[in-house]
């Protein structure tokens, strides 16, 4: 498991501390992962939870990360196809 990040020290502004919130962790580990995702984004575009050009930039950035996915996956198979092929031989 990979370290934490640091977290940044508490702001003093106008004699208020703040505090960062941290950014929540979203899995995109699979193709699921990064459609369930783009459905989200999709939902706050439709609500004017999130700006549509913003949302359209996210859904492209999904898009190449679930692309991505899949063509690692299928480099994966290509890859146990011939060395199976070449046992064969």
């Amino acid at each position: 498991m990979p370290p934490k990040k640091a977290t940044k020290p508490p702001v003093i502004h106008e004699g208020q501390v703040l505090r960062a919130i941290p950014t929540p962790q979203i899995k995109l580990a699979t193709i699921e992962d990064c459609r369930r995702e783009m459905a989200r984004v999709y939902r706050d575009a439709r609500t004017a939870t999130t700006d549509t050009a913003d949302a359209s930039r996210l859904v492209y950035m999904l898009a190449t990360i679930a692309k991505m996915i899949e063509i690692g996956q299928l480099e994966q198979r290509l890859t146990a196809l011939e060395k199976k092929q070449h046992g064969k031989n």
